[in-house]
């Protein structure tokens, strides 16, 4: 399985970036994580727009999903071919009620699946446990496995036992670090960079990926507290990084 970080940006995307999406690749299949603006500019960087197999949105904030709406033309208004099958779309409770009310016809392009903080679903060889993470709308961590590898992604949250289950033992750990320390900002619905490197430590955790940054804080910063507080490889997340699980 290989990650392909498309944007890290909290909240806004930073200067020249973008906020935050993934790329998860294995065995030809491409699941789009997160659309956050601008991701769907660097999703092209790695992969054709008609290469992607399936989409998840992990919650309804909008520096998750906006580029869903330019996508979306790119499918429903496609001039140059026919127009591509629905896309597989998974997102939490609420999101499409949110999303509709933009662009209504957002259904005539994606396949709409709604998908309880619990439950599983599958994207091509890509099986995906979710749980629900701690802010104030439902929102899906996940755990991505393929074979062996294991891909577990915070999405936004504040401290929560959850994402140690959902964690336990993975590969890599994507994970939020919105505050450069505990108690700034929303402590309840977000994590500082040394609380994200504190849940990968309780999981076990082999790699720590760190993002949702708040685009103004020190990067560096950023990694040095993580790295602070957890023994494994802690980075933070750069537009374009890949990684193989």
């Amino acid at each position: 399985m290989e990650l392909v970080v498309l944007g890290w940006g909290g909240g806004w995307p930073p200067a020249g970036g973008a906020a935050c999406g993934y790329l998860v690749r294995h065995e030809g299949c491409c699941l789009w994580l997160d659309a956050g603006t601008v991701t769907m500019a660097n999703l092209q960087r790695f992969v054709d727009l008609d290469a992607v197999d399936a989409i998840a949105i992990s919650h309804r904030h909008f520096d998750h999903f906006l580029d869903l709406y330019p996508y979306f033309l790119s499918r429903w208004l496609a001039r140059d071919r026919p127009r591509p099958p629905k896309l597989p779309l998974f997102a939490p409770p609420g999101m499409f009620e949110h999303a509709l009310q933009l662009e209504p016809e957002l259904g005539q392009a994606f396949d709409l699946s709604v998908i309880e903080p619990g439950d599983g679903f599958q994207a091509g060889p890509l099986q995906i446990q979710t749980a629900g993470m701690r802010h104030p709308v439902p929102t899906l961590g996940m755990r991505i496995e393929a074979g062996d590898s294991v891909l577990a992604y915070s999405a936004d949250t504040g401290p929560t036992d959850e994402l140690v289950r959902l964690a336990k033992d993975a590969n890599v750990l994507l994970c939020e670090a919105t505050f450069l320390d505990p108690g700034e900002g929303s402590p309840d619905i977000h994590l500082s960079a040394s609380e994200a490197a504190g849940h990968a430590a309780q999981a076990g955790a082999a790699k720590l990926i760190l993002t949702h940054v708040w685009p103004t804080h020190d990067r560096n910063a950023v990694e040095e507290r993580a790295r602070s507080a957890y023994r494994g490889d802690a980075v933070v997340a750069n537009d374009g990084l890949r990684v193989t699980v």
